[in-house]
């Protein structure tokens, strides 16, 4: 028993890693596929986002509606391929700045003094027991719909959640025998959080960025599926779901192909993140 345990071990332990980066690989590769589509997809439209083109609603699949039409007889391709932008657009800018409160906040409750840390602990407490879903319905009912409005709504809701990972990982971090000789230095608490804490919790850092970017992708689609996020005649990938939804009993593309974009983002960012922690988890278990 023992030599066939001995044998088989190291050859499971090498397939992994390469089904692992050939997964990592494809995700890269989707990342970047929509990352394309947001930056030139508006250029790359056959169509104006508006214009009727055809008299047939829900047109199938064709060469010349590649995507179909939607329930007004416009082109889904070129819908498609704007309101990508808004999609990927709206979802990174709002995890950046979600993750880069949650980061900043988080180093500022490391190295300030406890009732400053309790504060911000407590706060980020209260925010995070809010549902993103309904504070989404707060705002809007409060202040209508825009996306600024969006942008703010996701980061309200990611933050408190940015915070508490960062936190964590400074808390650690901070207690390490580097900081506690930078502080015997003298060196001040912008220097040990900027210098000596920061740089060290960087890349779990990106990698809960990413995703935040898939669970906020998530949450700006959803809320277009109920009528809270992009307004027409601008549309993301959420709203052209909502807005074909009549299509689903006829089997119609233009309900179909914007579910599996938001679907192939989505796990493109979980694939490629995946592949980002085992990589950091093999290095620092030192291979």
């Amino acid at each position: 028993m023992n030599p066939i345990i001995e044998t088989s071990t190291p050859a499971a332990q090498v397939r992994a890693p390469r089904k692992i980066a050939w997964l990592g690989l494809v995700g890269a590769s989707v990342c970047f596929f929509w990352l394309m589509i947001a930056l030139f997809g508006p250029w790359l439209a056959p169509h104006p986002v508006g214009e009727v083109v055809s008299d047939n609603v829900f047109e199938n699949i064709s060469a010349a509606f590649p995507f179909g039409t939607d329930y007004l007889g416009r082109d889904m391709l070129s819908r498609v391929l704007i309101g990508a932008r808004f999609t990927v657009g709206l979802a990174l800018i709002s995890a950046v700045l979600a993750s880069g409160i949650g980061t900043m906040c988080a180093l500022l409750s490391v190295v300030a003094p406890k009732w400053l840390d309790e504060i911000i602990s407590r706060l980020m407490d209260a925010f995070i027991s809010i549902p993103s879903k309904m504070l989404a319905l707060i705002m809007v009912s409060a202040f209508g719909s825009s996306e600024v409005l969006l942008v703010c709504t996701a980061v309200l809701s990611y933050t408190p959640g940015a915070f508490r990972i960062a936190r964590s990982m400074a808390v650690n971090i901070e207690a390490l025998e580097y900081v506690q000789v930078a502080r015997t230095r003298g060196e001040g608490r912008l220097y040990i959080a900027c210098r000596e804490i920061l740089p060290n919790m960087l890349n779990p850092v990106l990698t809960d960025l990413g995703l935040r970017f898939g669970f906020i992708v998530l949450l700006l689609s959803g809320m277009s599926f109920l009528g809270l996020g992009v307004q027409p005649p601008d549309a993301d990938l959420g709203s052209l779901v909502r807005e074909n939804i009549g299509g689903l009993n006829q089997g119609a593309p233009a309900i179909v192909i914007p579910a599996l974009a938001i679907g192939s983002l989505t796990i493109g960012v979980n694939l490629f993140i995946d592949r980002l922690s085992s990589r950091r988890s093999r290095r620092s278990g030192g291979h």
